[in-house]
């Protein structure tokens, strides 16, 4: 039987978390800081920057911020911000990924999407270096990888995208 998270059980836990409110401009979370919360996006749209390189704008509902630095035990690398009124579920992630099934296997999936995503992009990369192919071509596919991993529709891949929405039609 495969384990596969279920959609509408995450959503009703969704509507018990509290929820928080970010203006534009303003920082959800900054990189080097240590929050231990996870963040699911409720509305609105954030942008993500990893050292000083923009590499997401994220507005799908049931994005997930965070769950790195805990699972990790680190602090986030990565700054995101509001670019326009956004409203986040927001939950202590130690305690909500340690005590609830439901959440932890969401975010697990998540993450398998995105290394699955990765590997797919790297082996891709890899046979193109082999067969000697152009920097040109190489560079269309990691811009591609790119728009995998940034993609604002999606919920799932980076912070927390990858062409799949758990929420489509559903939210």
């Amino acid at each position: 039987m495969p384990l596969a998270p279920d959609v509408s059980a995450f959503r009703e836990r969704l509507a018990g978390m509290p929820v928080t409110t970010y203006r534009p401009g303003e920082h959800v979370l900054k990189a080097g800081s240590a929050t231990g919360k996870l963040l699911m996006l409720r509305s609105g749209s954030v942008e993500v920057v990893k050292d000083g390189e923009h590499i997401a704008k994220v507005s799908a509902p049931g994005a997930v911020f965070g769950e790195l630095a805990v699972l990790l035990d680190q602090p986030h690398t990565a700054d995101v911000r509001a670019l326009e009124h956004s409203e986040f579920h927001i939950a202590d992630a130690s305690t909500v990924l340690a005590n609830d099934a439901t959440v932890a296997l969401y975010v697990a999936a998540i993450l398998a999407r995105r290394l699955d995503s990765a590997n797919s992009a790297l082996i891709e990369v890899r046979r193109q270096l082999h067969a000697g192919e152009s920097r040109s071509k190489i560079g269309k596919t990691v811009e591609k990888l790119q728009g995998l991993l940034g993609s604002g529709h999606d919920a799932s891949l980076i912070y927390s995208g990858y062409p799949y929405d758990p929420f489509a039609a559903n939210y």
